[in-house]
């Protein structure tokens, strides 16, 4: 997404992680999805290759302001947790909640205040970056797996998340739905589930 929200050229390729084909492998003995091979070097994680890109073509700038830089990152390992969750009495879910009702709440009161679209203000930023794709694979997993779905409640939420997955950088870039299911039934698989 932030390729394509830079407007930089790139030449992305789907990995099958359940296959991953030799030629991968023999590039990036590690394996790890999203990759990138920046500056001489394979890069194995999305929030640093974020941040590189960031750093070395800052315009336009996706850096959040700091007071921002922190909103709705629970979301996405509390989520793994209701997901895995077999007990319906561990709180993982209310957990889960709560966070995604603060986030909706900041979501309302940045809409209210000023009109911003976006999570840290009226431009795209490295926020949504990570957050869409997560939101995403919430929305795909826990529908497929769990039978769930958001809260009518959370409308501006509910609203971000329609407008991120239906951004061309996301529409361009996003797994499809079946690939997801596919990784999270391997997810599950590997901890019993």
């Amino acid at each position: 997404m932030t390729l394509e929200e830079k407007h930089l050229p790139y030449e992305g390729r789907f990995i099958d992680v359940e296959n991953k084909p030799t030629w991968f492998l023999e590039m990036y003995p590690e394996g790890k999805v999203p990759t990138m091979f920046i500056d001489q070097d394979w890069i194995g994680d999305a929030d640093v290759i974020t941040d590189m890109l960031e750093t070395k073509i800052s315009i336009p700038t996706m850096r959040p302001p700091p007071e921002k830089a922190t909103i709705g990152l629970k979301v996405f390992p509390l989520f793994v947790k209701f997901l895995r969750s077999k007990d319906s009495g561990d709180g993982s879910e209310q957990a889960f909640l709560a966070e995604l009702q603060a986030l909706n709440e900041h979501l309302k009161i940045e809409d209210a205040a000023h009109k911003n679209p976006f999570v840290s203000g009226r431009f795209p930023s490295m926020l949504d970056m990570n957050l869409t794709p997560k939101l995403y694979h919430m929305d795909v997993a826990l529908k497929h797996f769990k039978n769930w779905s958001l809260p009518q409640d959370l409308v501006y939420l509910e609203a971000y998340m329609k407008k991120m997955f239906t951004r061309p950088s996301f529409t361009k870039t996003k797994s499809p739905e079946d690939v997801v299911i596919r990784g999270w039934q391997r997810h599950l698989s590997s901890i019993g589930q």
